[in-house]
């Protein structure tokens, strides 16, 4: 157990050293994906505004500025997550030439991945900001809780996104049995349903969501004004329980995996 620590930890420090090149392959990836569109990055914007809109006035006959507010933030959190988990199946296989022509340790291209999405969710997050300005929110101090929550998302990102690369790479059929259920989840999630404290279906999927809490996160905060202590134990748990995993598949499996891809 200490060599795949001591292994997974390496890696990790490995990637740090070479932070520049992560960071400047993970700009340049936002900048490719609409180097010959009009609107450029704009368009992750759009696309947020696009759904936003579409679960506020078609799935809701009479929209308030309350249901606004919680579907701008769910969405926010949503799209992140979404990106992460979907794009992380494939990870190692896109990036095939790289770890076979190259010494950079795997951490750096789930960094790459990290930062990736990160810069796609500054599009969401300013239109998340403006949905909130149109639907006149109060901004209180427990949004500081909201800042911690994104905080916490953060950090468990990387760990899932290496959880789910591994997972990519020694099951290669997960990248289809992954995307069907985040299509899924999409809709078990609150994302623009609420729950009122029903038993039932629906219940259950509130409940036993992990999907849930880490919107809760964020979305109870803003939308009620008060410090979500439930969500901020059982995604810390999660967090840690992703981290721990993590580390013992990369200090275990790493070199695995450029034989594999």
């Amino acid at each position: 157990m200490f060599k795949i620590l001591a292994n997974a930890f390496a890696d990790m420090a490995a990637a740090y050293e070479r932070r520049r090149v992560w960071i400047t392959l993970a700009t340049e990836d936002v900048g490719d994906q609409h180097r010959r569109t009009a609107l450029g990055p704009i368009w992750l914007l759009v696309n947020y505004f696009a759904f936003a809109a579409t679960f506020i006035f078609v799935f809701t006959p009479n929209p308030t500025a309350e249901f606004a507010i919680y579907v701008a933030t769910g969405l926010m959190v949503w799209n992140y997550l979404t990106d992460c988990i979907t794009q992380s199946v494939t990870l190692f296989e896109r990036e095939e030439s790289f770890i076979k022509g190259t010494n950079l340790p795997l951490s750096a291209y789930v960094m790459r991945l990290t930062l990736q999405n990160l810069i796609r969710a500054v599009y969401a997050v300013i239109g998340c900001v403006i949905i909130l300005v149109l639907a006149q929110v109060n901004v209180t101090w427990d949004w500081i809780w909201a800042g911690l929550g994104l905080v916490i998302i953060v950090v468990c990102s990387p760990a899932v996104i290496a959880v789910f690369g591994f997972l990519g790479v020694f099951f290669p059929d997960s990248q289809f049995i992954v995307a069907n259920l985040m299509r899924v989840a999409m809709f078990a999630t609150p994302l623009f349903w609420t729950h009122e404290g029903e038993g039932g279906l629906r219940g259950a999927l509130y409940y036993y969501n992990p999907f849930t809490y880490f919107l809760d996160l964020v979305r109870t905060p803003i939308v009620n004004n008060a410090i979500p202590f439930t969500a901020i134990g059982i995604s810390l748990v999660f967090t840690l329980a992703m981290w721990a995993i993590a580390i013992v598949l990369l200090g275990s499996l790493r070199k695995q995996v450029a034989l594999i891809v």
